[in-house]
């Protein structure tokens, strides 16, 4: 089904944002295709959620638990959302400190706070306010993670509703803000399937106040956040970082070793979508100077990826590198041809990995199309 259900997307996207880019429409036409693309996403968004959804009834979404340097993972949504904030004239306020460290899924618990902060931004008021917290409990057992926002606030007779898949409170008055309704429950549903809870309540002065609770991880973090001289997490949208790379893989495992690998080069920002349909808007609204393909990825795979990278005129010169297990003569020479800057193979060769890192984003033009790199067996 989700083949079924996200290949005539595709079509609906690709050749909208082919018109899009057309020089030869008028502005009336240009209106109309930003039409059809913010209704093509809207639909995308809810066919994932929905997908999403039921795999969460059906038992079918797999966890792995591991201890997680809250810092870092507020510190990247902040910087996901920060485009969204200030296109609404919201101000966030981050608060965590870098010794909060909770046991999670650290793509899930990414997924949930992200879910409740782009909320705290499209239903509050222009020029609002967002505030997100952590604190340790009295017990010191569980961390709770609150999201505070300045908006309408939400009838108190109807918080049970709030939780239920399509059920969006405040839209029967006629308001427009998008959404699915489906995003809340499965915020609960992962929350529970990682030992925690999530609530909601009215803030005092007006407002709402999400908060979720997850267990404290008696171990370390494999990876730290990173801090600044002060102690705080560093804020990767003033901290002069010279390089954007963006990583996009299903497998979290493939995300975890490339974020460690990238974590040896403190001039680079990194990003990583999870998915292909993520990937391609973070593509668009970050521009990275280097973009990581996984090929085998559920419902856009990673050649229809780098069409449409290549067909969008902000993402067209873009470098794109293939890192994919697909590695007979066969796949390589179809990576050739496709067009990717680089096609490495799984198992990674790490050194070849960096030495073509340091190349590319030292030039900071793309390397000769479509060359094959070597990787050592595992022994």
């Amino acid at each position: 089904m989700s083949h079924e259900l996200r290949t005539p997307m595709n079509a609906v996207l690709g050749f909208s944002q082919l018109l899009e880019a057309d020089p030869a429409l008028g502005e009336e036409q240009q209106d109309n295709v930003r039409e059809i693309l913010r209704g093509g996403r809207h639909l995308l968004e809810l066919i994932n959620e929905i997908l999403d959804l039921s795999r969460l009834e059906a038992g079918k979404i797999e966890l792995s638990l591991e201890p997680v340097a809250m810092a870092s993972v507020l510190t990247e949504c902040v910087m996901l959302l920060r485009p969204l904030a200030e296109e609404r004239r919201i101000r966030l306020h981050p608060s965590c400190p870098e010794t909060h460290v909770v046991l999670a899924d650290r793509t899930r618990f990414k997924q949930v706070l992200i879910n409740l902060m782009s909320n705290a931004i499209k239903y509050n008021r222009p020029e609002g306010e967002v505030w997100l917290e952590t604190r340790l409990d009295t017990a010191g057992e569980t961390i709770r993670v609150s999201v505070a926002d300045t908006g309408p606030g939400i009838d108190p007779s109807r918080l049970d509703e709030l939780f239920e898949p399509f059920n969006r409170l405040g839209q029967d008055d006629g308001a427009i803000t998008e959404g699915t309704g489906i995003g809340l429950s499965i915020a609960l549903r992962l929350t529970e399937l990682m030992g925690g809870r999530i609530e909601v309540e009215p803030r005092p002065g007006g407002g709402s106040l999400f908060w979720f609770e997850l267990p404290v991880a008696v171990e370390a973090p494999s990876m730290a956040a990173p801090t600044g001289t002060d102690g705080a997490p560093h804020s990767s949208w003033d901290d002069g970082l010279h390089h954007c790379v963006l990583h996009v893989d299903d497998n979290p495992a493939n995300l975890r070793l490339v974020a460690q690998i990238l974590a040896r080069y403190p001039g680079i920002r990194l990003l990583q979508a999870p998915s292909a349909d993520l990937g391609l808007a973070l593509a668009r609204s970050h521009r990275p100077d280097l973009i990581i393909l996984d090929i085998n990825m559920p419902g856009m795979d990673g050649y229809r990826v780098l069409q449409c990278l290549r067909e969008d005129v902000q993402t067209a010169a873009t470098p794109v590198f293939a890192l994919t297990a697909n590695a007979t003569q066969r796949d390589v020479a179809r990576g050739k041809a496709a067009g990717f800057d680089e096609y490495l193979t799984k198992p990674l060769d790490i050194p070849v990995f960096m030495a073509l890192l340091d190349r590319q984003l030292a030039s900071g033009q793309p390397p000769a199309v479509g060359r094959a790199m070597p990787t050592r067996e595992l022994t």
